[in-house]
């Protein structure tokens, strides 16, 4: 598994609070940070990494 996937998803799961109502939020959220520096804000509609953010996805509902 890709150390970088692995870390991304159990930072969304730890600020998701195990919530699965919550990942994929969470989940873009944390991309979006790993991608531009920072969370995203309300409106923020920059480009992320949909494969990344797919394979964050995809491992975190699989750690929980």
């Amino acid at each position: 598994m890709d150390p970088l996937v692995q870390k991304l998803s159990k930072k969304a799961i730890d600020f998701s609070g195990k919530s699965k109502k919550e990942l994929e939020r969470t989940c873009w959220m944390i991309v979006h940070e790993h991608k531009h520096g920072v969370m995203p804000t309300e409106y923020d509609i920059r480009e992320i990494d949909e494969e990344l953010y797919l394979e964050v996805l995809r491992i975190a509902k699989e750690m929980i």
